[in-house]
């Protein structure tokens, strides 16, 4: 079976699903562009406001595929850079990507994969998911931008036992430390994503856009350029049709319909 990243629509949710079930979802060059591709189409798409990113089958995604990495290391160092290249430009644009974006965990989240599950905005997993960053464990160091999310989402002690040691952990220990928003039952967790997806999908989209691109930026800039930034959002998404919807709603005690 090929390894791809398959795509379907459920309402106003894109959901991405990670298809390589005989590697445990193992991620390749192929799913990293196949994924920018699809956010790209996404963001374009009015008839889209939210992602799901789940795995086919039991598992999420184990992370790179070791066979190919051993194979990379009788190939020029540039080759593996390149690879990472397209890992990296899809954490990114998932980063910057102006609407919602929720992991849907269930099994195995290794290495890479839990770097892809860090970059989601929110992540719903199953009560036997297991997160661990096994890059020492093979005598690799982590990608993906899992230093720069766990570094700024835990204390340093607590990312640096993950990282160093590549500590499993469950969904229930990773919800107490802030990392998971929700847990929910074994083969249940793309559900209740979508269902999550669902309440936001109700919410005005400029508005989540304009909360995304702050919150994003609010652990580089100064207060004072926070401050502006948050003014100029705010009066921006005030002359909005959607506000002028949701203040005659909430006066009106009905339910807001926001485009």
């Amino acid at each position: 079976m090929t390894a791809s990243l398959k795509s379907h629509s459920h309402g106003h949710t894109m959901v991405l699903t990670i298809s390589n079930p005989e590697n445990r979802n193992a991620l390749g060059p192929d799913m990293y562009a196949a994924g920018v591709e699809a956010l790209n189409v996404a963001e374009s798409s009015p008839d889209v406001r939210s992602v799901v990113i789940t795995g086919e089958g039991a598992h999420f995604c184990a992370g790179g595929n070791l066979q190919r990495l051993l194979a990379n290391r009788q190939l020029p160092p540039e080759v593996q850079a390149q690879s990472i290249e397209g890992l990296h430009n899809w954490i990114e644009t998932i980063r910057a990507f102006p609407k919602p974006v929720v992991a849907a965990v269930e099994g195995a989240c290794a290495g890479a994969g839990f770097s892809l599950a860090l970059a989601c905005d929110l992540i719903v997993a199953a009560q036997n998911s297991v997160f661990v960053m096994s890059y020492s464990s093979v005598g690799l160091s982590p990608d993906g931008g899992a230093t720069w999310s766990l570094m700024r989402a835990l204390p340093r002690a607590t990312a640096l036992q993950l990282l160093l040691l590549g500590e499993r952990a469950g969904a229930q220990r990773l919800q107490e430390l802030g990392l998971v928003s929700q847990v929910s039952a074994s083969g249940e967790s793309l559900q209740d994503a979508l269902a999550l997806c669902e309440r936001l999908n109700a919410r005005a989209p400029n508005a989540l856009a304009s909360i995304k691109e702050l919150a994003n930026d609010a652990q580089q800039v100064s207060l004072h350029a926070q401050l502006a930034s948050e003014r100029d959002h705010f009066v921006r998404n005030l002359h909005h049709a959607n506000a002028g919807e949701g203040i005659a709603a909430f006066i009106e005690k009905r339910t807001a319909t926001y485009r």
